[in-house]
C-alpha cells in the first residue's frame, strides 16, 4: 500500500499574488529531492531550509493531536524508528510510540496547484515501518502547509565553472581588442603584428619538444646530459625545450625596423639613443652602479682577488702599499685599450639576463660558453674555474694573524689567509692546478670528477664563507640609495694561451657572495679578463675602462638595457664617440685630472634624433636655461577679473600643509636666527631713522610692531613665503616727504597718511583685480640686478657709515704726540652790566663743548653780584658743577678738548670684520676639503649665528664697552601724544581741509608704485630658475596680502614694510639644499631651496616679543651686527652678473672666465652694455641721496625698463638672450644653420673602410654628435660646440 504525504508551501501574500499570475499552468521538472526548474527557466530551491543533524521542523501535531510528525527538506534524518525518511510520523498508544515512513527524499515530486495557486511538494513511501509490531495503519495522505520566502521561483545563480569560462572568454576578447588597438594607435604596428605578443604566439608550438623515435621515453622519465665536450652541464630535459637565452628587455615598437635588422648605416649614436627610449620595462630600469676592480695577485705562494680600483661616479686607486685610497679622479683611459676592449668584446660572449643565485653558477656559465665558443681548453675549465671563486681582499680588511692554514695545494703551499674562500665548498677540491703545473699534468679521471660535481651544493646558498669579512659601513654612504653592483676581476693565468673575457648581466641582482664586493650591495653585473702571463698592465687598463664606462650615465643604461651583445657593442662604440683625446706629447697620463665643479648634462646623447625631418625643434642649450621664464603661466595677461589671485590660491592651496612639514630641519632654525638679527637691526636703525624725520611720530616700536604685524600675516597667506617684509631707504624718504609735507601746512600728521595709505590700498587692489602684476614678466635682468645691487651697495655703505658713527661717539685720538690742553678755569661773573652781554655769548660758546658747562643763555643767576662779593670763592680751583653754580663760566682751550675713550673704536672694527670674516669662512667651509661633508654642512647652516655668538663672547670677555644694541622696553608708542590716545588712528582731524582726503591719492600713487616695484622685484628675484622653486609663484597674492598689511599699518600709525630685496636673498641662501649623499670627488650640488612658511612666520613672531628679550639683546654689540650688514650686502652681491662683468674690466682676455655670455657675445659689446648699467645704477644713487628730487625715485626704476627696451636697437636679440632675459614676444633671431659635411671617418668594426657620411651640424644643438672625425677643421667645430664629453 502507498501512502502519500502532500506538503503545500506557501509564499507570503504579496509574493503569493504575483506568483499566482506568473506561474499558472507552468510546470515544475524535478532537479533533485529540493529543487525543481520551471519551463521560464526559473528554479524553486529549498535548500537553504535543510538541516543537516536531524529534522528542521520537529514534533507537530495534526489537526486532532493524535499524532506528530518530524520534517526536514531536502536532506533525509533518522529519528526513533524512521531511518533515512524525509517525514516521520509519531503515534502514542497506550504508552508506546509508533514510528512510520511517510516520506523519503528520493520520492519527492514538484507540482502547481493551479485552482489553489500553491505549490505542492510531494513525497511517497510505498511502504512503512511501525515499531514495537503495530499493525495498525495511519491515514493514506497528509496535507501540510509551510509559508516560507523559499517557494518563490527565482533565477537560478550561474555556477563558477559558468562563471570562469565567461571571465576567461571576457579576458581573451579584452586581450585581443585592446590589444589590436594598442599595437595600431601605439605601436603604429600593421599586418601580422597588430596582434598581441605575435612572435610569442607564432614561436609557441616551437617550446614543446617532440621527441625523436629512436629517443622514446616513458612520460615520467628524465634524461640527463653531462657531456662538457658539447657545453650543457648538468642540463635537465622534461619533454620541454628550455630557451637558452634570458627574458630580453622589453622594447616598444615605433613600427620602424630595428638596426641589425636592415641594412642601413650603423650609427651607434642612433643605435643607443634607440634602445634608451625604447625599453620602458621596470626590470630593466638603470640604476646606479658602484664598479669594483679586482685583480689577480700572489700572497705567501696563494693567489687571491685583490680590490684595486674602484668606482661610485670617479675613478679611485689603492695607492701603492695599499695602505690608502687615491683622491678622487676623472679617470684617464688608453684610447688603444679602449679599441682592444671593443675587438675583444666582439669575440667574447656577453650573456643578458642570466638567472642564479650564487657566484659558481655565474663562472660555470661563463666556462660553458667560453668552452663553447672554442675560446678555452675544456682542460684547462676546472683550473680557471678554481681561480675564478678565489678569496676577495678588500683594502679596509685587514688579514688576521696566526690563523690557521684551511687548505694546501698539492705543492704543499698553504692558505694564510682567513678572508680566503674554501673552494671545497664549491665542489670543485681537486681541480686546483699550482702555477708551475701545465696541462698535460691532467689526467681524465680528474677531470671528469672535477666537473661532473652536482650544482645542487651551490644551489644551496653556500655563499657566506667569510665569516670574518665585515662590509665597508662608512663607504656605502657615499653611494646612492638602490645602487647595483659591477664586479670586474682581471687576472693573468698560468698555461693560458690567449686571451679570455666575457660579460654578464643577472636577471636580479643578487649577494652572490658574501666578501665579493667592498659594500653589501647586490652584484647586477660580473666582468672576467683572464690572459696569460706577462700582460697584466694590459689586463688593468680593460678592467679600468669597463668600470670607467659602467658608470658613464649613458652606456650604464645600455648595459642594463641593451637585448645582445650587439646592443652592448652599440654602447661601447657610442661611449667612443664621445671621448676627448689629449695629445700625449702635451698631457702627462700619470696626472690625476681634478673632478669638474659641474658636470655637463648627457641628454643630448640619450634624445633619439635620426634625422632633421624627425626632429620637431632643436634643443635649447643647456647654459641657456638660467634666468626666469617669461612664458610662466601665472604670468599670463587675463581679462577676468581676480582670476590671476585665484590661480596663485589654488596653486599654493596643495603645498600648505607642507610648508609647514618642510621646515622639520635643522638648517630652518639656523635660518632663523640668523635673519632675524639681520632683520631686527635694521629695523631698530630705520626706526631711529624714521623717529628723526617725524619727530618720534613713528619711531623704533612701531618699527618692531610692524616688523611682527607684516611677518606673521605675510607667512601665513602671502604667496611667496621666502620674502621678508622689512623696512628700505625709498620707503624712509617717502615717509620724511609727507611728514614735511603735513608740517609745512600745518595738517595732524597721523590723519593724512592714513588716507594716503587708504588710496594706496585701493590702487593695489585695482592692480590686484585687473591681474597687472604680470607686468612683471616685462622686468629683466637688467632691472632686476640693477635694484638689487642698489640695495646690497646701500647695505654695504650703511654698515661702514654706522661704523664711522662710533668714532664720533667713542673719538680716537690720532694725534698722540700732540698734548691734550688741560687749561680750563672758572671765569666769575662780570657784574658791569655793559660787558654782561659780551660775557655771557663768550662763555655760551666755551660751555657749549664742555660737558657740564653753565647754561649761560639763562639771564637767571643764582647769586647776585653783592652776594657774590661777599663770598670768598677760589675761582681758578672750582670744577664745571661749582662754577655753574656760582653763575660763573669755565673758560680756556682745555675746555675745548675733545674726551677720547680707549680702544673702544679698534676695537668695534675688529668685531665688525671678524664677524664678517667668520661668516664667509663658515658658509664657504662647506666647500672645503677639511672635515666629513656632515659636519661642513651642519657649521655652514649656522655659519653666520656661529660668527655672532663668537664675536659676543670675545667682547663680553674682553670688558671693554663697545655700543650696545637697545630695544625699547616697553610695548607703546613712541610719540608722548599717542600713548594717552594709544595705537588706533583717527582718520579725521579738525586741522585737516576736506580736500585734503581727495589729494592724498597723489602720494598714494607714488606709494603704490614704490610698493609695487620694491615688492615684484624682489619677488622676481626670489623666483629666479636658478633657485629651482617647486612651490610656484603668487605675485597677486603677494600684493593682496601687502595691501592688507598697509591697511592695518595705517589704522595703527606703524611704517609701511614692502619685499626687503637684501633680506630676502639673506633669506633663500641660508635655506639652500645641496646634495648630502654625493659621490667621492664630486661636487656637492644644488638642490634648491627649503621652501616653508616657519622660518618667516617665527621671524615676525619673534620681532614683536623682541621687547621682552632686551636682557638677552642688550649683550649683542652693534658692530657686529654691522658686520652681518657687510655680510648680508656682500652674500647678495655673490653670483650677481653684473659683479662678474664688472671684473671682465679688469682681466686679460686669457683669464676671463669661461662663461656662457663670453663665449657667444663680443667682449666690447659686453663691456657696454654694463657701462650702461653702471651709469643707470648711478643715477638711481643720487636720485635717492638727493631728498629734493627722492620723491622721483619709484620713477627711475620703471625708466630702467625703458632703458632697457632702448638697447634693443644696438644689441641683437641673440646678444640680449645671453647677457639679458628676452622681453616677451620676442621671437629669438638664432635661426639653425645646417653645416653639410662630407668628411671620412672611421667606424669601430676593425675595418680600414672610409666613407662619406652627410651629417647636419645644428648650432646650439646637442642632440647629434659626429662619429668620429679624422679633419681637425671639423674637430674645432665640435669642441666649439659645448658638449659635455668625458676626457680620457
Amino acid at each position: 500500500m502507498e501512502k502519500r504525504i502532500y506538503t503545500n508551501i506557501l509564499c507570503i501574500y504579496v509574493v503569493l499574488v504575483l506568483l499566482m499570475r506568473d506561474v499558472l499552468g507552468k510546470t515544475c521538472v524535478r532537479k533533485n529531492s529540493c529543487k525543481c526548474k520551471q519551463d521560464d527557466g526559473q528554479v524553486i530551491d529549498l535548500s537553504p531550509l535543510a538541516n543537516s543533524n536531524g529534522p528542521r521542523f520537529k514534533d507537530f501535531a495534526d489537526a486532532s493531536n493524535q499524532d506528530t510528525f518530524s520534517y526536514n527538506p531536502c536532506k533525509s534524518f533518522d529519528e526513533g524508528g524512521c531511518s533515512n525518511v524525509a517525514v516521520c510520523q509519531m503515534r502514542s498508544d497506550t504508552g508506546t510510540t509508533y514510528y512510520y515512513n511517510a516520506g523519503t527524499q528520493d520520492s519527492a515530486s514538484f507540482q502547481w496547484d493551479d485552482a489553489n495557486g500553491l505549490f505542492d511538494v510531494v513525497y511517497s513511501a510505498d511502504a512503512f515501518f511501525i515499531s514495537n509490531d503495530n499493525t495498525s495503519s495511519p491515514d493514506d495522505s497528509f496535507v501540510f502547509v509551510l509559508e516560507t520566502k523559499y517557494a518563490c521561483p527565482k533565477t537560478e545563480p550561474l555556477s563558477a565553472g559558468t562563471i570562469l569560462i565567461i571571465i576567461f572568454i571576457s579576458g581573451v576578447f579584452v586581450y585581443l581588442i585592446g590589444g589590436v588597438i594598442f599595437q595600431i594607435f601605439v605601436r603604429k604596428n600593421s599586418g601580422k603584428k597588430v596582434i598581441p605578443n605575435y612572435e610569442f604566439w607564432s614561436g609557441f608550438p616551437g617550446l614543446v619538444k617532440v621527441l625523436e623515435e629512436n629517443q622514446t621515453m616513458d612520460e615520467n622519465q628524465v634524461i640527463a646530459n653531462n657531456n662538457y665536450n658539447q657545453g650543457r652541464r648538468g642540463s635537465v630535459y622534461l619533454g620541454i625545450r628550455m630557451p637558452q637565452r634570458g627574458e630580453r628587455p622589453h622594447v616598444l615598437d615605433n613600427g620602424g625596423d630595428s638596426y641589425g635588422e636592415t641594412d642601413t648605416e650603423y650609427k651607434p649614436s642612433e643605435w643607443v639613443q634607440t634602445i634608451i627610449n625604447s625599453v620602458k620595462d621596470v626590470g630593466h630600469q638603470a640604476h646606479s652602479v658602484f664598479s669594483e676592480l679586482d685583480v689577480l695577485k700572489e700572497y705567501n705562494g696563494q693567489v687571491e682577488w685583490r680590490e684595486t680600483a674602484r668606482w661610485v661616479k670617479y675613478e679611485e686607486d689603492v695607492e701603492e702599499g695599499g695602505k690608502r685610497w687615491s683622491k678622487p679622479h676623472v679617470a684617464s683611459l688608453s684610447m688603444h685599450s679602449l679599441f682592444e676592449l671593443r675587438n675583444a668584446m666582439a669575440d667574447s660572449p656577453v650573456i643578458m639576463d642570466f638567472d642564479c643565485h650564487s657566484l659558481p653558477q655565474a663562472v660555470d656559465k661563463l666556462l660553458e660558453e667560453w668552452v663553447d665558443c672554442g675560446l678555452l681548453d675544456a682542460r684547462l675549465r676546472p683550473h680557471i674555474r678554481d681561480v675564478a671563486l678565489k678569496g676577495h681582499k678588500h683594502r679596509h680588511m685587514k688579514r688576521m694573524k696566526n690563523t690557521s692554514r684551511r687548505n694546501s695545494t698539492s705543492s704543499g703551499g698553504g692558505r694564510p689567509l682567513a678572508d680566503i674562500a674554501d673552494e671545497s665548498n664549491y665542489g670543485g677540491s681537486t681541480a686546483y692546478l699550482p702555477n708551475s703545473a701545465s696541462v698535460t699534468s691532467f689526467s681524465s679521471d680528474i677531470m671528469i670528477s672535477s666537473s661532473s660535481s652536482p650544482d645542487l651544493q651551490e644551489m644551496g646558498g653556500e655563499n657566506q664563507l667569510s665569516p670574518n669579512w665585515k662590509p665597508n659601513t662608512q663607504f656605502v654612504r657615499k653611494i646612492p640609495k638602490d645602487s647595483q653592483v659591477a664586479n670586474i676581476m682581471v687576472g693573468e693565468v698560468e698555461d693560458l694561451e690567449t686571451r679570455v673575457m666575457g660579460f654578464m648581466r643577472l636577471k636580479e641582482p643578487r649577494i652572490l657572495q658574501n666578501d665579493l664586493s667592498e659594500v653589501n650591495l647586490p652584484t647586477r653585473f660580473l666582468f672576467f679578463c683572464f690572459g696569460p702571463r706577462g700582460h697584466e698592465m694590459d689586463y688593468v687598463e680593460f678592467g679600468r675602462c669597463m668600470g670607467t664606462m659602467m658608470v658613464d650615465e649613458v652606456f650604464r643604461e645600455v648595459a642594463y638595457k641593451g637585448r645582445d651583445k650587439e646592443d652592448f657593442l652599440a654602447g661601447i662604440d657610442e661611449f667612443m664617440e664621445q671621448v676627448t683625446v689629449l695629445p700625449p706629447g702635451e698631457w702627462d697620463p700619470k696626472i690625476r685630472l681634478e673632478p669638474p665643479g659641474k658636470v655637463p648634462s648627457q641628454e643630448f646623447r640619450k634624445n633619439a634624433a635620426s634625422s632633421v625631418a624627425k626632429r620637431p625643434k632643436p634643443l635649447a642649450p643647456v647654459e641657456a636655461e638660467d634666468g626666469h621664464s617669461h612664458d610662466d603661466p601665472a604670468l599670463e595677461m587675463s581679462k577676468i577679473p581676480f582670476s590671476g589671485l585665484y590661480n596663485d590660491v589654488k596653486r599654493k592651496i596643495p603645498h600648505y600643509l607642507s610648508d609647514f612639514k618642510d621646515a622639520l630641519h635643522i638648517q630652518c632654525l639656523g635660518s632663523f636666527v640668523y635673519v632675524f638679527l639681520g632683520t631686527l637691526t635694521p629695523n631698530v636703525t630705520f626706526g631711529g631713522l624714521l623717529g628723526e624725520a617725524t619727530d618720534q611720530y613713528m619711531g623704533v616700536m612701531e618699527c618692531i610692531f610692524a616688523a611682527a604685524v607684516t611677518g606673521i600675516l605675510f607667512a601665513l597667506f602671502g604667496g611667496q613665503p621666502l620674502n621678508i617684509l622689512g623696512s628700505t631707504g625709498p620707503m624712509l624718504v617717502l615717509e620724511t616727504i609727507i611728514y614735511n609735507l603735513c608740517k609745512d601746512n600745518d595738517w595732524d600728521f597721523m590723519p593724512a597718511r592714513f588716507w594716503v595709505g587708504m588710496w594706496t590700498v585701493l590702487f593695489i587692489l585695482l592692480i590686484v583685480i585687473f591681474n597687472l602684476s604680470a607686468l612683471v614678466k616685462y622686468i629683466t635682468r637688467f632691472t632686476e640686478e640693477s635694484f638689487a645691487t642698489l640695495i646690497a651697495v646701500i647695505f654695504i655703505v650703511e654698515a661702514f657709515k654706522k661704523m664711522m658713527d662710533i668714532q664720533k661717539e667713542a673719538p680716537v685720538n690720532f694725534q698722540p704726540n700732540v698734548p691734550i690742553p688741560t687749561n680750563c678755569t672758572c671765569i666769575p661773573r662780570d657784574c658791569d652790566l655793559t660787558n654782561l652781554t659780551s660775557m655771557v655769548s663768550t662763555a655760551a660758546s666755551v660751555a657749549s663743548s664742555t660737558s657740564g658747562a653753565t647754561n649761560t643763555t639763562s639771564k637767571i643767576f643764582n647769586y647776585t653780584c653783592q652776594e657774590l662779593s661777599n663770598m670768598s670763592i677760589s675761582w681758578a680751583t672750582l670744577g664745571a658743577e661749582d662754577c655753574n653754580h656760582y653763575d660763573g663760566a669755565m673758560m680756556g682751550p682745555g675746555c675745548n678738548a675733545p674726551q677720547y675713550v680707549a680702544d673702544v673704536f679698534f676695537f668695534s672694527i675688529l668685531l665688525f670684520l671678524g664677524t664678517f670674516a667668520l661668516a664667509i669662512t663658515f658658509i664657504d667651509l662647506k666647500r672645503a676639503t677639511i672635515f666629513p661633508s656632515v659636519i661642513r654642512q651642519r657649521i655652514a647652516d649656522f655659519g653666520v649665528l656661529l660668527a655672532i655668538v663668537i664675536m659676543v663672547l670675545i667682547d663680553y670677555f674682553v670688558g671693554i664697552n663697545t655700543p650696545k644694541l637697545t630695544v625699547p622696553e616697553k610695548f607703546q608708542p613712541s610719540h608722548p601724544s599717542r600713548i594717552t590716545t594709544g595705537w588706533l588712528v583717527s582718520p579725521f582731524s579738525d586741522k585737516n581741509p576736506w580736500w585734503l582726503y581727495l589729494a592724498a591719492g597723489v602720494p598714494g600713487l607714488l606709494s603704490t608704485i614704490l610698493i609695487f616695484l620694491d615688492q615684484q622685484i624682489t619677488a622676481v628675484i626670489v623666483n629666479r630658475k636658478e633657485n629651482k622653486l617647486e612651490k610656484g609663484v603668487g605675485y597677486h597674492l603677494d600684493m593682496f596680502v601687502v595691501a592688507i598689511c598697509v591697511t592695518i599699518h595705517s589704522l595703527l600709525g606703524l611704517p609701511w614694510y614692502v619685499a626687503a630685496t637684501v633680506s630676502a636673498l639673506a633669506h633663500i641662501n641660508s635655506l639652500k639644499k645641496e646634495s648630502e649623499c654625493t659621490a667621492p670627488g664630486e661636487k656637492p650640488s644644488f638642490l634648491g631651496v627649503r621652501e616653508q612658511r616657519v622660518t618667516a612666520l617665527f621671524i615676525g613672531i619673534l620681532s614683536g616679543c623682541a621687547v621682552l628679550i632686551t636682557s638677552v639683546l642688550k649683550y649683542i654689540p652693534m658692530p657686529v651686527l654691522y658686520g652681518v650688514f657687510f655680510y648680508m650686502g656682500f652674500s647678495a652681491l655673490r653670483g650677481m652678473q653684473l659683479v662678474d662683468r664688472l671684473f671682465l674690466f679688469i682681466q686679460p682676455a686669457k683669464y676671463q672666465p669661461d662663461l656662457p655670455y663670453v663665449r657667444h657675445v663680443p667682449l666690447y659689446r659686453i663691456h657696454l652694455f654694463t657701462i650702461i648699467q653702471v651709469l643707470c645704477l648711478g643715477i638711481l644713487w643720487v636720485v635717492k641721496t638727493i631728498k629734493a628730487i627722492s620723491i622721483s625715485f619709484p620713477l627711475m626704476v620703471l625708466a630702467t625698463g625703458v632703458v632697457r627696451k632702448i638697447l634693443e636697437c644696438y644689441f641683437t636679440q641673440d646678444d640680449l638672450k645671453w647677457i639679458d632675459d628676452l622681453l616677451p614676444g620676442k621671437a629669438k633671431h638664432n635661426t639653425e644653420k645646417t653645416i653639410v659635411s662630407t668628411v671620412p671617418y672611421k667606424n669601430f668594426n676593425g675595418n680600414s673602410s672610409v666613407t662619406s657620411s652627410t651629417m647636419d651640424i645644428h648650432d646650439k644643438d646637442n642632440s647629434l654628435k659626429p662619429t668620429f672625425f679624422v679633419s681637425d677643421e671639423c674637430d674645432i667645430r665640435n669642441r666649439s660646440k659645448e658638449q659635455g664629453n668625458t676626457k680620457l
